[in-house]
């Protein structure tokens, strides 16, 4: 069999060396591509997700990959909702490698090894509001935040050690950085409840990350955000809805943090317009994102339903 020319182990290289350029700030001839959505196949095992999601990273051929995580917080034995504080009480630290999330890890190990010389990779986290609000408290959120300030502040507390875990744990395993997601929209929370219940958790985690990895990226989730707020955060790349009626724009932020942006695609448009469309919409990002410091992808998840083609349209118009 013959051997692997010089000329794939290069162009193989250059998605890693392509990011490490632009993370570095420096001048590219176009920012690294990558798309992303929810499989649902939550319900299958690690060794599932892992192929599924590098069969998706290959088809597309993406330059980083950006890893789902639909392996819910663990609930607790016994605790069919959170309402209460005796309920929040509950939950507490509890050895990651032995819950539910040892699939995610099996899928993390099976992908680092895959695309050990190929690509970066980074992994998805809700923050500890978030992973309590998914699958624990979700229409009790509200009333918690209200009624029992003090037991929710430290529930979150102890919900942010063992996603601290959690993220060490995959970086060890070869995560480039964490996707952390955080709820920063007014239709969500207001602002006191965000700088009270989710931005001193979400500095926890970050603070924890930063020195382990090289591509922390901070996912702002919402419309209406409260971006002002989120600046001091120690990410290495910011991602949001830029494109949406709100913005801010990637020029703004750009303009106020030492790190990099990652958007210019509109999600809510991908699987709704056709290829032609979607070329001038590429086109208009790599204008807003300029060739230094951005990455071009979605502000937020892309529905699964997209025709392929829409992909594949936004990455050979980004090359």
């Amino acid at each position: 069999m013959q051997p692997k020319t010089p000329i794939h182990r290069e162009t193989v290289m250059n998605k890693k060396v392509h990011v490490d350029h632009v993370l570095a700030g420096q001048v590219v001839e176009r920012p690294p591509v990558s798309l992303w959505y929810h499989f649902g196949i939550q319900h299958g095992g690690g060794e599932q997700f892992a192929q599924t999601t590098l069969d998706f990273f290959r088809h597309y051929d993406f330059d980083f990959l950006k890893v789902m995580n639909d392996y819910f917080y663990p609930v607790p034995e016994g605790v069919d909702a959170v309402r209460t504080r005796q309920d929040l009480q509950k939950l507490s630290w509890f050895p990651v490698r032995e819950s539910p999330w040892q699939e995610q890890f099996k899928a993390i190990d099976r992908i680092a090894a895959a695309l050990k010389d190929e690509a970066y990779f980074i992994d998805t986290v809700f923050d500890a509001w978030q992973s309590l609000h998914r699958n624990l408290a979700s229409e009790n959120m509200k009333h918690l935040m209200r009624a029992e300030p003090e037991a929710l502040l430290s529930a979150l507390d102890r919900i942010s050690d063992n996603l601290i875990d959690y993220c060490k744990t995959v970086l060890s395993l070869g995560a480039a950085g964490i996707f952390l997601s955080i709820p920063a929209g007014s239709e969500i929370l207001t602002r006191q409840e965000f700088l009270t219940f989710v931005k001193p958790f979400a500095r926890k985690i970050l603070d924890a990350i930063n020195p382990l990895a090289r591509m922390n990226t901070l996912h702002v989730h919402g419309k209406t955000l409260f971006f002002d707020d989120v600046l001091d955060l120690p990410a290495h790349v910011f991602n949001w809805c830029d494109r949406g009626p709100d913005g801010p724009s990637l020029q703004w932020v750009l303009e106020r943090i030492p790190g990099c942006v990652m958007g210019g695609i509109d999600q809510t448009l991908v699987a709704r317009r056709t290829r032609a469309f979607l070329k001038t919409h590429v086109r208009e990002a790599m204008e807003l994102g300029g060739n230094r410091r951005f990455f071009l992808a979605n502000g937020c998840t892309i529905d699964a339903w997209v025709y392929p083609g829409a992909l594949q349209t936004i990455v050979s118009t980004a090359r």
